[in-house]
């Protein structure tokens, strides 16, 4: 997979891509990212890339030449699976969304700045707009390295034990189960002894059944399906 994202800051993808999961993913060539600043494709003598909106009102908006630009160049070397744009109005990301990302080979994710981008690229060039929650953030970077880790940790290899990825949460439309280590008694603080009993089959119900318990007290719209 490799994933191509459009930035004013890249430095601040340098942390979250550095560690983890994500790090070894690159260092084994699962996945590969490139920065493209659309401030290298500007024609303004300024080296601007934003400007005030049309009809007036406060902010300012990215301007559609260096976005244009930047995604032509990108698009002549590469057929994309799709061009995401993160921003607060879009579809709320999710776990299924996700599991169906995982198959696509090429990604450009655009990051907006100040009031977004001018609304002609989203009209021309995205495919998928997308929203980690319901509120504003300073740009689309943050969201853009959540999507990121939660995209490349379902690469098979990505983590050490493929398994894990599939027991997490909203995986099978419910919430994970409790999970528990040793010491099995802590202060007092004792594991439940079905998970000591070594009955897989008694496990595996009281995994499930856990799960329905807190789906239906925290979430409980996810089992309306």
């Amino acid at each position: 997979m490799h994933i191509d994202i459009v930035t004013l800051f890249p430095e601040m993808f340098v942390g979250p891509f550095s560690e983890s999961i994500i790090k070894r993913a690159i260092e084994k060539k699962m996945v590969s990212i490139a920065y493209h600043n659309p401030r290298d494709y500007t024609l303004n003598k300024h080296n601007k890339v934003d400007d005030y909106q049309f009809g007036g009102g406060a902010g300012m908006v990215m301007m559609v030449e260096p976005l244009a630009l930047l995604l032509d160049k990108l698009m002549e070397s590469k057929k994309y699976d799709a061009i995401i744009y993160m921003t607060p109005d879009g579809n709320r990301l999710e776990q299924k969304q996700l599991n169906q990302y995982i198959s696509f080979k090429n990604i450009i994710v655009i990051n907006g700045h100040y009031k977004g981008i001018d609304q002609r690229i989203r009209d021309q060039y995205v495919t998928h707009e997308m929203s980690i929650g319901d509120f504003v953030l300073s740009g689309g970077e943050l969201a853009t390295a959540v999507f990121c880790d939660a995209l490349i940790r379902l690469i098979p290899g990505a983590i050490g034990d493929g398994a894990s990825a599939l027991t997490d949460s909203f995986q099978d439309d419910l919430l994970a189960p409790p999970v528990y280590t040793r010491p099995a008694d802590f202060r007092g603080w004792k594991v439940p002894e079905i998970l000591t009993s070594g009955n897989l089959k008694a496990i595996d119900d009281w995994r499930h059944d856990q799960s329905v318990e807190k789906t239906e007290q925290r979430k409980p719209w996810m089992l309306e399906d």
